[in-house]
């Protein structure tokens, strides 16, 4: 299994949430944890952050929202991914 901790995130969620994430964040800072028990890689735009919306997409990632802006992207099966 991948250190999930030492990839960088594009290469995990894939081309099309890579162009997403370009045009619709601008964070300058982003933090980074994996759960290696449940699999899950957790990627944050800002700390702290209270989602208070989400959205699965059909590629088993969850973008996390705050009053409407995007706060974080939950990326489960994270290991299984190029």
């Amino acid at each position: 299994m991948p250190n999930l901790n030492m990839l960088n995130a594009y290469e995990i969620i894939g081309e099309d949430m890579k162009d997403y994430m370009k045009c619709h964040i601008n964070k300058e800072r982003i933090w980074t944890s994996y759960d290696k028990d449940a699999d899950v890689l957790y990627i944050n735009f800002k700390k702290p952050s209270h989602a208070d919306d989400s959205e699965l997409t059909d590629d088993d990632i969850l973008i996390r929202y705050e009053k409407g802006e995007i706060v974080g992207i939950t990326i489960l099966n994270a290991s299984k991914r190029k």
